[in-house]
């Protein structure tokens, strides 16, 4: 089967999907839809194909999602050259569409119901997924020496609660949500901050940044509840990792790739 005839159904639209979903169609994998909740709650916005759900359309690195509203149109997406993105919290398309590959990428830290009869192959991203139990291959997140890493038999890393290290940082290069509420921007993705900077409010709660860098990530206006991710500072200080995939993405989507040319290889489609 070529490529270009292989369905994929990626659940999750966020950074880490996206960067699945790059790398797929830059491989020629032409025929890509991305699941998604009605309200995204991505930090990382401009590199996550979920921007698709408030923007309609949204560019990464080249590449442009589509946001569609009926599985009826997805094919015109596929035509003209876009990944398709859904709004489905309950994954319903995955019975309509019918995928060759099921790729799950919600980063939740545990398998929330992907099953491995879903499609001919599935894929799952990150803690909670064991092949070739609940999937047919599971992919390394945790940054380290595993990252990227495919699983044909064993489980993934455990979820540390602790983000990778970047130059020593670990847990403050994340901002989170002190309380629940509505949050106000007072930086916006791309500006260099100080420790101790107000970067946002909740409600009338401020989001101070914890260490020097540059505003990678910052969640949209909405309603957010308490330890929401909701920031990320990069402290290398380089502007253009706000508008790139980052190397962890590219990584992961490096292992999908791999575990898909794998079963390819074998006919198993």
């Amino acid at each position: 089967m070529k490529n270009l005839d292989v369905k994929i159904l990626i659940k999750g639209a966020g950074e880490m999907a996206t960067g699945i979903a790059h790398r797929l169609f830059m491989s020629n994998f032409k025929r890509i839809l991305m699941t998604e909740i009605e309200k995204p709650l991505s930090v990382r916005r401009f590199v996550a194909f979920s921007e698709a759900v408030y923007e309609n359309l949204w560019t990464v690195e080249g590449v442009t999602a589509e946001l569609i509203r009926d599985i009826k149109e997805i094919e015109r997406v596929w035509e003209i050259g876009r990944i398709g993105v859904i709004v489905d919290p309950e994954w319903s398309v995955v019975h309509v569409l019918k995928p060759h590959i099921v790729i799950d990428a919600i980063m939740a830290k545990r398998n929330t119901g992907t099953q491995k009869d879903e499609a001919p192959i599935v894929i799952g991203v990150g803690p909670g997924f064991n092949a070739p139990h609940d999937c047919h291959a599971a992919i390394e997140s945790n940054r380290g020496h595993n990252l990227g890493r495919v699983y044909y038999e064993g489980s993934t890393e455990p979820h540390t609660g602790i983000p990778g290290p970047v130059m020593g940082f670990t847990s403050e290069r994340v901002l989170r949500s002190p309380t629940s509420g509505i949050v106000r921007h007072v930086k916006k993705i791309g500006d260099e901050v100080k420790k101790g900077d107000v970067v946002m409010y909740i409600d009338e709660t401020p989001v101070l940044a914890t260490i020097n860098g540059i505003l990678r990530g910052l969640i949209r206006e909405i309603y957010v509840t308490v330890n929401e991710k909701i920031g990320d500072i990069e402290p290398r200080g380089k502007k253009e990792y706000c508008y790139t995939i980052s190397e962890k993405a590219r990584a992961i989507g490096g292992g999908a790739l791999e575990a898909i040319m794998h079963f390819l290889n074998k006919e198993v489609i």
